[in-house]
């Protein structure tokens, strides 16, 4: 640990050259690594400017100690820059919010190589394209590529002499077609490594020289009257223009070039990376990096630049951005297109970035939703006094017009929303005439006794829409099923929102600015919507039923064809003589009309 006095002269001391610095505190610990065209320039700065953000602030007041590494440019301090963020991951540095492991294609190393996916390089000669950010993408490449060419899929240690001795016997991929038998020397390996010498180069987006030699081929075979060889080639040619037409998304001409662009917010940066092969998108990808400090969004692509490059082992000579940036990478150029083309890449480039930015955010408000969602159960099982959190809630509501069509709603709310897919409709079956209070106990019981028989899970709280009356009513059936002080219960009165507990006359009152009645008055709310709409279908279908029943020589056939195409006897009177002749027949068509339009007078 060094004294400030001894911290001075390390930077009196630093090299007017370009290099990387670390920064460590009282513990030895790395708090920050950077680097600088100019070391003495770059590092005095933290110590003589004064700083207006309060995590730059509090870095350098822990700063303990500085080491440094002269290079010999620019670029090299880059590189060691971020291999060094990467390896010892500083408190006060970017953080790329990337820690998977991406799948590559691997063209193996061996006689007769194999083309498959894998996380995992091993340096024994084999040639590795990727990473690609998509295990779908991937499987789909292996799937075009073993219809162009039949491979072996077999880990067979298929050498010269083993093919020889005939030490293998044919497999099911070459009865099927999959695969020529190399195995058996029905194939020979030059043949085999034509095809996979243009598996490499597809992969690489040179899709072009692939055609040109397969239409080469397919010509020869047509002038030497081999039909069926020139018939195979031109399958090839079809499938590589369809793969072609579907990568292709800028002019052709744009070839071997890499695009970065970049969006930020407050507290973090998106950087999109596509890797152009003749117009065609061959890779991309998208990193998230965490704020730490004052950074720029220009040093934020910088240091993704060099992460993605190499990450993804590029060399493109050209380079798209979305910011005008230093020509840093040896033998790549930067541009900044404004127009054409170009410029179709880096906007495609950036809604990429966008799409991730947004996602990010849905999470995180998504994440604030259920936290919400959380604290109001919490809340609504202190104010009510509930043994359980009531993170599944039923409530019940009754409905009909002068006694008659008496329907029943119950809806579902768990985790405080709205779950719609288990709300349930009630026709009551037992009552004669308005009894709210039999009604009620009708199908508490029936919806009770059903999620018992089929094992469903019961509720921690039900409300009912009533007060006392229809609570008693309610519990008559929970007792009747042996669920009394298994479940909670409570009625909610409307005039005054008292809500009432089982065996107690007293009623509570809730705050009503509180999120506890709030929730409550929304169960109450959305059943009473809910009942009231079956409640008027049921009632207009009635109705319609009711008139038609009426038309003498109208079976109950005719009725519900006419029920379930047109809904309504208004639809019905304004419906086309032929369209109800072709659902009833004319003499059935005759005795509608006629009767309708006797109503009517």
């Amino acid at each position: 640990m060094k004294t400030p006095e001894e911290i001075k002269e390390i930077i009196k001391g630093l090299p007017q050259k370009a290099g990387v610095y670390q920064y460590f505190d009282k513990e030895e610990k790395i708090l920050y690594v950077g680097k600088a065209k100019n070391l003495k320039k770059r590092v005095s700065s933290y110590f003589t400017k004064k700083h207006e953000h309060a995590k730059t602030k509090m870095m350098v007041s822990k700063i303990r100690d500085i080491k440094y590494f002269v290079v010999p440019t620019e670029m090299d301090a880059l590189l060691l820059e971020n291999n060094l963020i990467k390896k010892y991951q500083p408190k006060y540095n970017i953080m790329l919010k990337d820690d998977k492991t991406y799948p590559f294609i691997c063209v193996k190393n061996e006689s007769f190589s194999r083309v498959f996916s894998t996380r995992k390089v091993v340096k024994d000669g084999s040639t590795y394209f990727g990473p690609y950010t998509s295990v779908r993408l991937v499987r789909t490449l292996i799937e075009f590529i073993h219809q162009l060419y039949p491979l072996r899929t077999c880990s067979l240690n298929l050498n010269e002499e083993n093919i020889e001795k005939k030490k293998f016997k044919l497999c099911l991929e070459y009865h099927i077609g999959n695969c020529l038998a190399p195995c058996e020397g029905f194939q020979s390996e030059e043949s085999y490594e034509i095809g996979i010498k243009h598996i490499k180069q597809i992969l690489k987006g040179d899709i072009k020289s692939v055609t040109s030699i397969l239409n080469d081929r397919m010509i020869y075979y047509s002038e030497n009257l081999e039909f069926e060889k020139a018939q195979s080639v031109k399958e090839k040619l079809n499938l590589l223009e369809n793969y072609q037409s579907k990568s292709t998304i800028v002019n052709t001409k744009i070839n071997n070039v890499d695009v970065f662009t970049i969006v930020s917010d407050e507290n973090s940066a998106f950087v999109n990376y596509l890797k152009i092969s003749s117009g065609a998108i061959i890779q991309t990808h998208t990193i998230e990096l965490k704020k730490k400090l004052e950074e720029t969004d220009e040093q934020l692509l910088v240091y993704a630049i060099t992460e993605l490059r190499q990450r993804f082992n590029s060399v493109s000579k050209e380079i798209y951005s979305s910011l005008m940036l230093e020509d840093l990478w040896e033998g790549a150029k930067i541009l900044l297109p404004k127009i054409g083309d170009k410029y179709k890449l880096i906007e495609l480039s950036k809604r990429n970035a966008k799409y991730m930015q947004f996602d990010k955010i849905k999470k995180k408000d998504a994440l604030k939703a259920k936290s919400s969602d959380k604290r109001i159960v919490n809340k609504l099982q202190v104010d009510l006094n509930l043994k359980e959190k009531p993170r599944h809630i039923e409530c019940f509501d009754n409905s009909n017009f002068q006694g008659s069509n008496a329907v029943a709603a119950c809806v579902v709310f768990k985790n405080a929303k709205p779950s719609k897919k288990d709300y349930r409709n009630f026709n009551i079956k037992t009552v004669v005439g308005p009894d709210d209070f039999k009604s009620m106990e009708e199908v508490v019981y029936r919806r009770y006794k059903r999620l018992l028989e089929e094992k469903e899970s019961l509720p921690q709280l039900i409300v009912i829409d009533g007060g006392k009356g229809q609570l008693s009513s309610a519990a008559k059936s929970l007792d009747k099923l042996g669920l009394i002080g298994k479940i909670e219960i409570i009625g909610i009165a409307k005039k005054l929102e008292e809500i009432f507990f089982l065996g107690d006359p007293i009623p509570i009152y809730l705050d009503k600015r509180s999120e506890s009645l709030k929730l409550i008055q929304q169960l109450r709310n959305e059943a009473h919507r809910f009942g009231i709409t079956h409640h008027r279908n049921k009632r207009s279908k009635n109705t319609f039923t009711t008139s038609l029943n009426e038309i003498e020589g109208l079976g109950e056939k005719s009725i519900e064809k006419l029920i379930s195409h047109f809904g309504s006897v208004k639809k019905i009177k304004e419906a086309k003589k032929e369209e109800l002749i072709s659902l009833v027949g004319e003499s059935k068509y005759y005795k509608i009309i006629l009767s309708l339009n006797k109503n009517k007078s």
